[in-house]
């Protein structure tokens, strides 16, 4: 009797320790995934979050007085920014 107990307790804990490696293999296989697509797309991120900086600064000098109507679109160089002129407030 004391050796069917204890294989009782021994199958409920196997599959107890079944189904959480079970739920672990779903969630590497779901981390796994993530990291593919990070990975594959992060040329493309990184082009997309640089173009956006420059933006931000383009926008940002802009509405310090810089003058860009003469600025070339697609240039891959960098353009020296403009100092930094102080608005006059409207009252």
């Amino acid at each position: 009797a004391e050796l069917e107990t204890r294989l009782h307790k021994m199958i409920k804990g196997k599959k107890v320790k079944t189904k959480e490696a079970s739920g672990l293999t779903k969630y590497l296989q779901a981390l796994h995934s993530e990291c593919d697509w990070i990975l594959a797309n992060f040329d493309a991120r990184l082009e997309a979050r640089d173009a956006e900086v420059k933006s931000l600064r383009d926008a940002k000098a802009v509405l310090s007085g810089g003058d860009y109507s003469l600025q070339q679109r697609g240039s891959t160089s960098q353009v020296s920014r403009p100092p930094a002129r102080h608005l006059r407030r409207l009252s």
